[in-house]
């Protein structure tokens, strides 16, 4: 039998996440990068390397924003995910995160530092149960948001995904 949504939720005790969907950090390195260690980009020390799980339902979205470092996304069980990427020189990458190689999905993918992105179910997807592997690690303090104005202006042929990835569900 099929595990449900709730079940990885309540097994893994994830917590909503604030661009979405639900999360619980895993795993931060004890090996630590000082702010002189790391481009100037970084506010402040780093983990060299952090994880979380990250849990996305049908009808949620994983809502645009970046961060300072690569992200390497990780499919463990559930349906396929998109993830949408536009790059900062404009190129828009969609990763079709899943378990089926053969149907185009990627098992793993990683979205570049500074670049936008956000996720979404894939059609007919009921969740996606993943990972996501930051290095630099990840903290909250190089976590920005899009305004959608602000990123719709610098990319405006990527309007559809930028709509439907900066509004809430």
């Amino acid at each position: 039998m099929r595990k449900t949504a709730a079940f990885w939720i309540n097994h893994l005790n994830l917590s909503e996440h604030i661009e979405g969907g639900a999360y619980r950090r895993m795993y931060a390195s004890d090996l630590v990068l000082g702010k002189d260690q790391l481009p100037s980009h970084f506010n402040g020390e780093r983990p060299i390397c952090t994880s979380i799980y990250f849990l996305l339902q049908q009808g949620q979205i994983s809502r645009l924003h970046r961060i300072a470092s690569d992200e390497t996304w990780h499919f463990y069980f559930g349906d396929p995910l998109i993830i949408h990427e536009i790059q900062s020189d404009g190129k828009l990458r969609s990763h079709l995160l899943g378990q089926d190689p053969i149907a185009g999905q990627l098992l793993q993918t990683t979205v570049k530092a500074g670049s936008w992105f956000g996720a979404i179910p894939a059609p007919g997807s009921e969740y996606a149960l993943t990972g996501c592997t930051v290095s630099p690690g990840f903290d909250f303090e190089e976590f920005e948001l899009a305004e959608r104005s602000m990123v719709l202006e610098k990319f405006p042929q990527h309007a559809d995904i930028i709509d439907l990835l900066c509004n809430s569900r």
